[in-house]
């Protein structure tokens, strides 16, 4: 589902890369826990894989295509991520001038699925990360962790069959944080995708699959 190699990213202007010469693969249905020291790179590596940066070299396939998004343009970049790549930011980035559902629907929109379907596959989602009803609610009225809730079940609406979650509970209290990152493992188990999950508790790292650890010299 995900396949890494050769990857070396380099900022403009810098000497030293923010990685290089990482590989690694996930497999269809795998969920992997990515572990690392601030500053390693680990929001840069996920950015990488869903086109929101490009590295400097190497190739990232993705999706069951296999579809290389370092060499795809920018259009056909956001078109992969409209259909295969849902992505949990750590600040949730939920429009506060959209309601829930309609937040939910973005993906929707942009991947081009039936009006028709949206109504209930929001409202069925809504009910399985507990937030039934939620859906007329504006972003202003609900707690980081609804907010959060909302932000999984926006990456989960389209189907996507890769998950990138980077710091998903980075601004939760720790037993919220727990809760959400227990509910995003049991959301993407069911809905039978891959993810690659960046987080700083064990307890759900030990949970997923496999952890991958990035350090200054690669992955480990």
């Amino acid at each position: 589902m995900l396949s890494v190699a050769n990857l070396t990213k380099r900022h403009p202007g810098s000497a030293r890369p923010v990685f290089s010469a990482l590989g690694f693969s996930i497999a269809a249905g795998e969920i992997v826990a990515l572990a690392g020291e601030s500053g390693v790179g680990k929001s840069t590596l996920l950015n990488c894989i869903a086109g929101l940066e490009l590295a400097n070299t190497g190739a990232i396939l993705v999706g069951p295509q296999a579809q290389d998004i370092v060499r795809l343009d920018e259009a056909a970049r956001a078109a992969l991520r409209a259909t295969t790549i849902g992505f949990v930011f750590q600040a949730f980035h939920v429009l506060p001038t959209l309601t829930v559902a309609q937040n939910v629907a973005v993906p929707l929109l942009l991947g081009g699925v039936a009006a028709g379907e949206h109504a209930a596959r929001i409202e069925a989602l809504l009910g399985r990360v507990g937030l039934p009803g939620f859906g007329p609610r504006w972003p202003g009225t609900l707690s980081g962790g609804e907010l959060q809730r909302v932000a999984i079940a926006r990456a989960l609406v389209h189907r996507p069959s890769l998950i990138l979650a980077d710091e998903p509970t980075g601004n939760l209290d720790p037993r919220t944080a727990d809760e959400i990152l227990v509910l995003l493992l049991e959301r993407v188990r069911e809905e039978g995708a891959s993810a690659l999950i960046v987080t700083h508790s064990q307890h759900v790292a030990q949970n997923c699959d496999r952890i991958l650890t990035l350090t200054p010299d690669g992955l480990q």
